[in-house]
């Protein structure tokens, strides 16, 4: 299950999404979870999934390995969708029981709902998927760079946002190594009701803690060691540059923002 997750895994490759600078691909993630809202009919959703898929046939990465990773994910995905369905009251009703009731409203929603989430994490996972750990933190830290002169600590929001990011898979790595060794004893995770799989979580909680603060720890004693003394006066030895290829990315995705635009306007 947690070997599965995708978000902040780095596959390296020389694809075009790969050669893109990190700065573009962070505003186009950004930009293109803003513009996800906008979509209101099926049309808009099907000009959203048809770029994506582009945009991952473009890394070279296999559409089957991205529907892996969204698979430990899906459990809450599927708690946000039927929380939509139920809760959601318009149109011609379906079903209805008590203060349980669906709609044709409720139904289109959850729809919609469900496109925007497996969208948007398919657009971070492939931002981190073809951005590596350093390259994300030099854009991340390019990119707040303006807000440097208020006293805000650009440097080191990036520096934090990619340590967090980079950890995630590995402490995903090590969560299932402890469920492993927990299954070798004879514990079930999958067995009994909701309240013993909670129960049976614990004893992999602790460890995982545990893990993760011996970790920090390493990592902090190992940067004081290199004489690592934050941003002020550092020099980067690989320069960002823009190019071609991000103005043309750039350009593609505010035509498909001008399309939702349209779409809402004439025809949602």
């Amino acid at each position: 299950m947690f070997d599965k997750l995708l978000l902040g895994r780095y596959l390296q490759g020389n694809s075009i999404i790969h050669e893109l600078d990190p700065r573009t691909k962070l505003l186009g993630s950004f930009f293109f979870i803003v513009i996800v809202f906008l979509a209101n009919h099926w049309l808009a959703y099907l000009l959203l999934a048809a770029f994506v898929f582009i945009v991952i046939k473009l890394s070279n990465i296999s559409i089957s390995y991205f529907l892996r990773g969204i698979r430990p994910m899906l459990w809450i995905i599927m708690f946000t969708v039927i929380f939509q369905m139920l809760f959601t009251v318009g149109g011609t009703v379906y079903f209805q029981l008590g203060p349980i009731t669906i709609t044709s409203l409720g139904v289109i929603n959850a729809i919609y709902i469900f496109m925007r989430l497996v969208l948007i994490i398919m657009m971070s996972t492939i931002l981190t998927l073809t951005t590596a750990p350093l390259e994300l933190t030099d854009g991340i830290e390019h990119l707040l760079r303006p807000l440097s002169r208020l006293g805000f600590p650009s440097h080191e929001v990036a520096l934090m946002l990619s340590i967090a990011l980079r950890y995630v898979p590995t402490l995903m790595d090590e969560a299932q190594k402890i469920m492993n060794a927990q299954r070798a004893r004879g514990v079930e995770f999958d067995e009994g009701s909701f309240v013993d799989r909670v129960k049976a979580m614990v004893p992999i909680l602790i460890p995982l803690f545990v893990s993760a603060f011996n970790r920090a720890d390493e990592m902090a004693i190992a940067m004081e060691a290199r004489g690592y003394r934050g941003g002020e006066g550092r020099t980067k030895y690989r320069q960002l540059k823009y190019s071609k290829i991000d103005a043309y990315a750039l350009l593609t995705l505010l035509l498909v923002t001008a399309a939702l635009i349209a779409i809402r306007i004439f025809i949602g």
